[in-house]
């Protein structure tokens, strides 16, 4: 059971890992055969088109990257061998530093995540996404996802 924990992770941390690399492409290929929510909207993005064509609509890039780090901690991982099916959640911070910000938290929140083992591998199904406390992401966002809450996208 440790591999597939292992490998669950390993998927949770390689969409932090290209969203702050602004390999928006790669990030994209993590939800083929999956869906992407977030609390503050109403849509569902399924699948790898739709996804990317989300983060190409809502990411500032600078240079190719958008200047973020992503720290995800407090992962649990609750895995049922026997269905090949997994879920985690998890929490997660964003920093951000540009010349014209400081370096900061620009939004923490949580993870929903459900997976599946399809053909031996294990890949997401799901992510819902919590923003919890938000910050200034005015050098973050072009698009603002979290519609209901007041002094977004730092004004």
């Amino acid at each position: 059971m440790s591999d597939a924990r292992d490998a669950i992770a390993a998927l949770i941390h390689a969409y932090a890992e290209r969203l702050d690399g602004g390999d928006l492409e790669g990030l994209a290929r993590l939800f083929t055969r999956a869906t992407l929510r977030n609390d503050g909207r109403p849509e569902i993005f399924r699948g790898r088109d739709e996804v990317l064509a989300l983060y190409r609509l809502v990411l500032k890039l600078y240079d190719g990257t958008p200047c973020t780090k992503h720290v995800t901690t407090n992962l649990t991982i609750d895995v049922d061998e026997r269905s090949g099916t997994a879920a985690a959640r998890s929490y997660y911070s964003v920093l951000q530093a540009r010349p014209e910000l400081p370096l900061q938290v620009i939004i923490a929140g949580r993870y929903q995540d459900r997976f599946a083992r399809i053909e031996g591998n294990w890949c997401f199904t799901d992510r819902l996404i919590f923003a919890d406390l938000i910050g200034d992401l005015r050098f973050h966002l072009q698009v603002n996802p979290f519609p209901s809450r007041t002094g977004e996208m730092g004004t």
